[in-house]
């Protein structure tokens, strides 16, 4: 197995803390979580402190980058706070997304085409303090274009889309919707860009994605918190894992 063809798998923990807040108590912990995960393989771990800490707090994200061993994935919108958290937390990625206080989950991806000038601008201390920036974005070309113009280390692309259609049995617009994915990412990757990919991914449909050879990296979070339910965190993992590797061939 080789760090080319391997896919990296990281482990979004941000639903621990909802189910924890529903109940306004200190159970479950997030940093729990990501030990766990850590343990079970993943990669990485991924956090979201929204504006509105509906789930991911401070004091989460404090402790879970002084707790665990492997890289931390900070995801953050692009405001004056969060460049401040961001810096003093110094976490190995920062993954800027676009974010509104109504909305349930992430609902598409970053403009930065729309944003380009202020983007730049943000992110230039961040990279100045050590972080790889990406941007979490649609497969538009524009926006992969733009993401490359600013500065940015990497992409996300935003698979909920694709994940919705697979979902809805809707499989030649979730066919058309993979072949757009996998064109974006072969344009971003030409651009010097690491490829990420994330947003709904499940047992069910993760295989297609992750066969595309220009993705690095997949975060995945609300389905793989909810299978641990059922199976446990660890052997959620590590069946996301097998499935993962099965698509590379390893």
């Amino acid at each position: 197995m080789t760090d080319s063809s391997r896919l990296r798998l990281g482990i979004n923990i941000d639903h621990v803390a909802t189910l924890r807040n529903a109940r306004g108590s200190a159970w479950p912990d997030p940093l729990r979580a990501a030990l766990l995960a850590q343990e079970a393989g993943a990669d990485g771990i991924t956090a979201h402190l929204r504006e509105d800490r509906r789930h991911i707090r401070d004091a989460d994200m404090a402790a879970i980058k002084a707790g665990i061993a492997i890289p931390l994935n900070f995801e953050c919108g692009a405001t004056d706070e969060m460049q401040a958290i961001c810096l003093a937390t110094r976490p190995h990625a920062v993954c800027l997304v676009p974010e509104r206080r109504e909305e349930r989950t992430t609902e598409g991806g970053l403009d930065v085409a729309g944003d380009e000038a202020r983007l730049k601008g943000f992110i230039t201390p961040l990279r100045e303090a050590g972080a790889r920036v990406s941007m979490f974005i649609s497969h538009d070309p524009r926006q992969i274009e733009a993401s490359a113009r600013i500065g940015a280390a990497v992409v996300e692309l935003h698979t909920g889309l694709y994940s919705d259609l697979h979902a809805e049995g809707r499989q030649a617009e979730a066919e058309a919707e993979l072949a757009a994915l996998r064109e974006g990412a072969a344009l971003a990757h030409s651009l010097g860009l690491e490829v990420h990919a994330g947003h709904g991914l499940t047992f069910e449909n993760v295989a297609p994605v992750a066969a595309i050879p220009q993705v690095m990296e997949l975060n995945i979070g609300h389905f793989l918190i909810g299978e641990a339910v059922f199976m446990g965190l660890g052997p959620a993992i590590a069946e996301m894992r097998r499935i993962m590797d099965a698509a590379r061939g390893l």
